[in-house]
């Protein structure tokens, strides 16, 4: 598949996504939106782990903004609608990702703001460099926190940290993050990939009840506890139907790593 806006890889059934706009430090335009939804799918089909990072300076700053100038004339008179590529492409964008049948890592480089913060933050596991930084820069220009900010962002540090960050729009470099608990690593620039790699090649190498876990995990954020313990008990008569559920207890019984093929 030929992508414009991204570079796409697979080896060792790690797909690696790498949004490649240098010259917007990757915003996230339409065109990238695209991209990116195709290469999910495509990432979805034959990967057994995700890598979502960017190139150059930054992950991503944000949407685009530089074809927004028509349109302040037009907000002015209450007829611009900010909200409308939301519903035809971020918001699909970012359900696709929580929906991920694969286990997904984002790899964070320099800014993710705006948009670009929801995207470093829909990682099941977030490696961020040291130069890193997250920063909801949407009331710098008079708009509201978007891509499911508002929704990751309380769950994940608390209401007060969240409001901290929205409200203010300060950066929040990457080893705060660590300190508050949004991402998982903090790493030397220079081992950011490698890091990123190392656990996206652990994970596919894992068995198929991982997607399960991840999907668990997300329906956890709004059950309740009998809900989940149902939904437990679901997935559970499911995993146990896989092909890696009998090799798992196989390697047990026999004292060897298990050989998971994600069936």
């Amino acid at each position: 598949m030929s992508y414009t806006k991204l570079t796409y890889t697979l080896a060792d059934q790690v797909a690696v996504v790498t949004m490649a706009d240098e010259a917007t430090m990757n915003a996230a335009s339409l065109e990238m939106m695209g991209d990116l939804a195709l290469a999910v799918e495509q990432a979805s089909d034959e990967a057994r782990a995700l890598v979502l990072t960017g190139a150059g300076r930054g992950f991503c700053s944000g949407a685009n903004l530089n074809n927004t100038g028509p349109h302040a004339a037009r907000a002015r008179e209450g007829k611009f609608d900010a909200g409308r590529a939301l519903d035809t492409h971020y918001n699909p964008l970012i359900t696709s990702l929580r929906n991920l049948p694969i286990p997904f890592v984002t790899a964070v480089n320099g800014a993710a703001a705006g948009v670009g913060c929801s995207f470093a933050l829909m990682g099941d596991l977030i490696i961020a460099g040291e130069s890193a930084y997250f920063l909801q820069a949407f009331r710098r220009i008079g708009l509201v926190p978007d891509g499911g900010s508002s929704y990751l962002l309380p769950r994940m540090i608390g209401r007060a940290r969240a409001m901290e960050m929205m409200l203010l729009g300060e950066k929040l470099p990457a080893r705060t993050a660590l300190e508050w608990g949004l991402i998982n690593r903090c790493v030397p620039d220079a081992d950011l990939m490698p890091t990123a790699l190392t656990f996206a090649k652990e994970l596919a190498q894992g068995p198929r009840s991982l997607a399960m876990i991840r999907r668990l995990t997300w329906e956890s954020l709004d059950s309740h506890f009998q809900e989940q313990l149902k939904l437990e008990r679901e997935i559970q008569r499911d995993a146990g139907r896989t092909g890696d559920f009998a090799e798992g207890v196989a390697a047990f019984l026999q004292k060897r790593k298990a050989a998971f093929k994600g069936g």
